[in-house]
């Protein structure tokens, strides 16, 4: 199995550098405007789009994320539009997965939502709160529809514990850089080299470092020891803060491009 996320990797580690994955909630900040989104996300050179699935009770996401969301649910934000999205996302040409948290699975039926994954051209899922002890029914489903079940590790996360996570991942390991929730932060935490650095002992899988990066600098850090740097509050900040739509995604695509200059500039 391989996907085209699995193929990114492979071309950027050819590359040495880094690969910027950006994030946007499904439905915000209108169901079009996330597709406008994306296509400011392509122009300014991102490598990887991650599709947020919306959800009222978010255990990982900071203020930013959440208001996101509320937006987003307040469109109506369902399944049928998170799978719209990633199709949209795939059709641009870059790898694309989903992140959402375990219930809408559940609800939405666990073979049925890889399948749809698959069907939509999506590479995988993010899973934060879905703990391998729990996963079984869900490994079955994405190996069967040949898509990457990415899980989140973060600081606190033991090195056997890293060892049992990783050897369940595919695609990347996620890094959480902090304890806590997501949101822009004057810096990244010094614990996530040393986290990155406890991974690569354990596997051989591209290792991305979410939460916290929001400027060239910061992305160049986080480049210089991680595979991937995962950037969203500081993307949905510029569509809270702007004026307009147009002015907010000639913003995002700015900052796309500093950004993707980080990433080439770490190594």
């Amino acid at each position: 199995m391989t996907t085209p996320l699995d193929n990114l990797f492979v071309k950027v580690r050819a590359e040495n550098r880094a690969a910027l994955i950006a994030y946007i909630p499904a439905g915000f900040p209108s169901q079009e405007g996330c597709k406008k989104v994306i296509d400011a996300f392509v122009a300014g050179g991102v490598d990887a789009i991650e599709i947020g699935f919306p959800y009222s009770d978010p255990v990982m996401d900071g203020p930013t994320i959440q208001a996101a969301a509320d937006t987003a649910l307040a469109n109506g934000t369902g399944a049928s539009d998170v799978m719209n999205a990633l199709a949209y996302a795939a059709a641009q040409g870059v790898p694309a997965v989903v992140m959402t948290y375990w219930n809408p699975i559940e609800r939405y039926g666990v073979e049925k939502f890889a399948q749809s994954i698959a069907d939509n051209g999506g590479s995988g899922v993010i899973t934060p709160d879905l703990t391998i002890e729990e996963s079984d029914g869900w490994a079955a489903a994405t190996q069967a529809s040949e898509i990457n079940p990415i899980y989140v590790v973060a600081l606190s996360t033991s090195d056997a514990r890293l060892a049992k996570v990783t050897a369940r991942c595919g695609g990347f390991v996620y890094a959480a850089s902090l304890m806590g929730v997501t949101g822009t932060r004057a810096t990244v935490s010094s614990g996530a080299a040393d986290l990155v650095s406890r991974i690569r002992k354990v596997t051989e899988l591209p290792v991305a470092v979410g939460l916290g990066v929001s400027t060239r600098e910061q992305a160049k850090a986080v480049a210089s020891y991680a595979d991937g740097v995962i950037v969203g509050s500081a993307f949905i900040n510029k569509l809270l803060d702007a004026g307009t739509e147009e002015s907010a995604l000639i913003a995002i695509t700015d900052l796309a491009k500093e950004l993707s200059l980080g990433v080439r500039e770490g190594r």
